[in-house]
């Protein structure tokens, strides 16, 4: 039942990373310029941040084995029909479709690895397996993606996620136990379509502003929209009986710095694996395969890092491993952000490393700050606001550098610049780490 629990949770994380190499075929097959291939990443992201914390309720209230199967027959099912995407608008919606799927197998299945595991240890052991899924998915993602795409094309790598997933339901539909259901639990459905709007909104601004100009209805539209959701959120939230995010979980300077560290990591890992591999296929012609393996020294730390940081977290704290994880992934995003066409290979693998070392630092001692500083009764919403901050930082590390690449004169000058704003967000979430993360209110 681990095991298809695991594989499950492996399929989900890897469709976050595979379709980085495959953008340049999918262009060259479908068409759309960088703003078509941005909404062919951030469709998928967008969806998934804005539904994981209602998905994340409906587990609780109609049973995480019910979610968990429907949601991986959603992604299934929507995996196929990505296969067969005969345009780049279908493609699109099919990868907001496997984002619904993606946000309901997330929460339900850890909820059936907690349920099927009452005894604490075993259930810490099941939980560091599940967990080291996640690694193993984010190395094995843009490898497999790119020797996939050279081999059979771009469609192949959403074929990859349909016999992954038969083997998932299988084993979960046959071995795991349905959880409690919590018919008190109650829907915030106001809240949700706030949030959806203000991350869809902005998106949509930031991936267009330079296609129908910043000025334009279009793009201010998107703007006053993201703005006006955004703010109905909060008073959504404020007056809510079951708000999707408690407010009160910010009054602690932890939870609302850990909120802020965890986009901002996520905004310089997303940009880094949307630009390199452009980089690599566009600049240097490389092929698909070739740029995935060139992402191993930022993918392969992160497989086995965790273990090892995640124990240092627990003997000094989170706020000194957090700190230090800023400070090398910084200083490999610099290193990166002057690359040319010229450049050896030696200097973007040194930055790829430094960041791939420094992101174990920051993932699982941000995680353990966040939970043990929410209130017990609010450890789910917490989770699940921290997954949320660093998908809707995702979905920022996409929208940005495509828009100042789209501003700028030529794809390596924009490259630059996207890649030195990532270095200062994450020097702003290393400075936040250092300050707040492990204070009290």
């Amino acid at each position: 039942m681990l095991a298809g629990l695991c594989l499950g949770y492996f399929m989900v994380l890897l469709d976050t990373t595979v379709v980085s190499v495959a953008l340049p075929a999918i262009r060259s097959d479908l068409g759309g310029g960088l703003a078509g291939l941005q909404w062919v990443a951030n469709a998928y992201t967008i969806v998934f941040a804005g539904l994981l914390l209602t998905m994340g309720a409906l587990s609780d209230r109609l049973g995480a084995k019910r979610i968990y199967a429907a949601g991986l027959a959603a992604f299934v099912a929507a995996s196929a029909l990505s296969a067969a995407a005969p345009s780049l608008g279908a493609l699109i919606a099919l990868r907001a479709l496997l984002g619904l799927g993606g946000a309901a197998l997330l929460p339900a299945s850890l909820a059936l690895v907690a349920n099927e595991y009452r005894d604490p240890a075993r259930r810490t052991r099941a939980l560091g397996i599940w967990a080291a899924v996640t690694g193993v998915a984010l190395a094995s993602g843009p490898v497999a993606g790119g020797v996939l795409v050279d081999a059979f094309g771009w469609r192949s790598i959403f074929l990859l996620n349909v016999p992954l997933g038969l083997a998932s339901l299988a084993a979960t539909v046959r071995l795991a136990a349905e959880t409690p259901r919590q018919r008190s639990r109650g829907f915030d459905p106001a809240g949700q379509l706030a949030a959806i709007a203000a991350i869809a909104g902005l998106s949509y601004a930031l991936m267009e502003g330079e296609s129908y100009g910043w000025g334009s209805a279009p793009v201010l539209g998107a703007l006053a929209i993201a703005i006006a959701a955004a703010a109905a959120f909060v008073v959504i939230e404020a007056r809510s009986r079951s708000p999707l995010l408690p407010l009160s979980l910010f009054r602690h300077p932890t939870v609302s710095a850990g909120m802020l560290a965890g986009m901002a990591i996520n905004v310089g890992f997303a940009g880094i694996l949307f630009l390199l591999p452009l980089y690599f296929q566009q600049t240097l012609g490389w092929s698909a395969g070739s740029s995935g393996l060139a992402l191993l020294p930022l993918t392969l730390p992160m497989a086995v890092g965790p273990i090892l940081t995640g124990r240092l977290a627990s003997r000094i704290g989170p706020r000194i491993p957090l700190t230090v994880g800023f400070v090398l992934v910084s200083a490999g995003t610099l290193v990166q952000a002057w690359i040319g066409a010229d450049t050896p290979y030696a200097v973007p693998a040194a930055g790829l490393l430094l960041t791939g070392i420094g992101i174990p630092f920051i993932i699982p001692p941000l995680t353990a700050a966040v939970l043990s500083s929410a209130p017990k009764e609010l450890t789910g919403a917490a989770s699940g606001a921290l997954n949320s901050s660093r998908q809707v930082g995702s979905a920022l590390g996409v929208a940005i550098p495509g828009a100042i690449i789209a501003a700028s004169g030529s794809f390596l000058s924009g490259l630059h610049l996207a890649l030195l704003a990532a270095f200062f967000v994450l020097l702003a979430g290393g400075v936040l780490s250092y300050a707040y993360i492990g204070r009290r209110p």
